[in-house]
């Protein structure tokens, strides 16, 4: 049996694994964004409500932070000289129309190799980022690449969803705010959020303000070391604009709470709070043990057995309380991972 949260030993990797009967990995969103399911998470017994319950669970003055990225079609696919099919999925988008992407591919080109594109514009491969043992690959685009992408690219859904993408996910594998692309997933907890409900929360008195992140491919890593320790994040850019960092500190100061809205901006607001610095790369590792500064309350999905948002989560609620909410979610059939219903915790301690 895994030991529980504040045990002796550290957690390892196989304390985060759990049973998902694969019905049970949503392959397609709710109907309505706010009429996906809540797990109210914030005491010993969960409570099952309906996501547009949400502004009654908070209070006037409360600060909800979310992510503003954007997901851009990152999904591009062409060809080498010799024919051979290859896929990339673009992390980022460097200036001089050079991007960073994983490449699926039966062979690695040599550098300097220009591949065909879908859509008639080429990619040059440059090299290996962020050096030479990187896993990601430097391109250089015959255009300009967030064009390409919008023109030519596709969604870049999970791995774990098992159809192409469709109009449906242009529309649905997106928040109803997002305003800064550069994303290869989406910030999946945010995806509940509609019209109604924010205007329902503002009406409650409910606040809100915005911080970046741009959500890598590299969110999907599997964790394969069992020593925690020995695991590297992949890095991801984010930015926390002077304006929250005003309402933060407001929030607080009047005796608010700050609900984070996904883990990515539970990563976002750690990063900043423990370096100081408001923009640039984060690899931050988050698990059991962590000492949160900033959320109170977090807003988040159902995650993967034995990944990082596993750890994130019960370093946030406490990992026994976590792995009961879980067990009582597969027991009562939410629906998990990205398209998949979501769950209100409260910080532990």
């Amino acid at each position: 049996m895994p030991q529980a949260f504040g045990a002796a030993r550290a957690h390892t990797l196989s304390d985060f694994d759990f049973e998902l009967p694969p019905q049970l990995i949503a392959q397609h969103p709710a109907a309505e964004r706010s009429a996906s399911r809540l797990l109210d998470g914030r005491s010993a017994t969960p409570v099952d409500r309906i996501f547009r319950e949400l502004p009654a669970l908070l209070q006037p003055g409360d600060l909800l932070v979310f992510n503003d990225t954007q997901v851009v079609k990152a999904r591009l696919f062409g060809e080498k000289p010799s024919g051979g099919k290859l896929e990339l999925l673009v992390e980022r988008v460097l200036p001089g129309h050079e991007v960073v992407a994983h490449m699926k591919v039966s062979k690695k080109p040599a550098v300097g190799t220009v591949l065909q594109m879908t859509g008639g514009y080429t990619a040059e491969l440059l090299g290996r980022w962020p050096d030479e043992e990187g896993q990601l690959f430097r391109l250089r685009l015959s255009d300009e690449p967030h064009r390409m992408m919008e023109q030519h690219g596709h969604v870049p859904l999970p791995p774990y969803i098992e159809h192409s993408d469709s109009a449906e996910d242009v529309a649905r594998y997106q928040t109803v705010f997002a305003a800064k692309p550069g994303a290869a997933a989406a910030p999946t907890a945010a995806l509940h959020f509609d019209e109604g409900v924010l205007a329902a929360l503002e009406a409650r008195g409910v606040q809100r303000a915005n911080v970046t992140l741009h959500v890598g491919a590299g969110t999907f890593s599997p964790v394969k070391t069992e020593n925690l320790a020995e695991h590297r994040m992949h890095s991801e850019w984010y930015d926390v604009p002077a304006a929250t960092q005003r309402a933060i500190a407001e929030t607080k100061a009047r005796g608010g709470r700050i609900v984070a809205v996904g883990t990515t901006t539970i990563r976002t607001l750690e990063s900043w709070a423990k370096t100081g610095l408001a923009t640039g790369d984060t690899e931050i590792f988050i698990t059991p043990g962590f000492e949160f500064r900033v959320a109170d309350l977090l807003i988040t999905n159902f995650h993967l057995p034995k990944s990082t948002l596993m750890m994130l989560v019960s370093a946030f609620a406490g990992y026994e309380h976590i792995m009961g909410l879980y067990r009582h979610a597969i027991e009562q059939r939410y629906r998990f991972f990205s398209y998949g219903d979501a769950m209100l915790l409260e910080r532990a301690g």
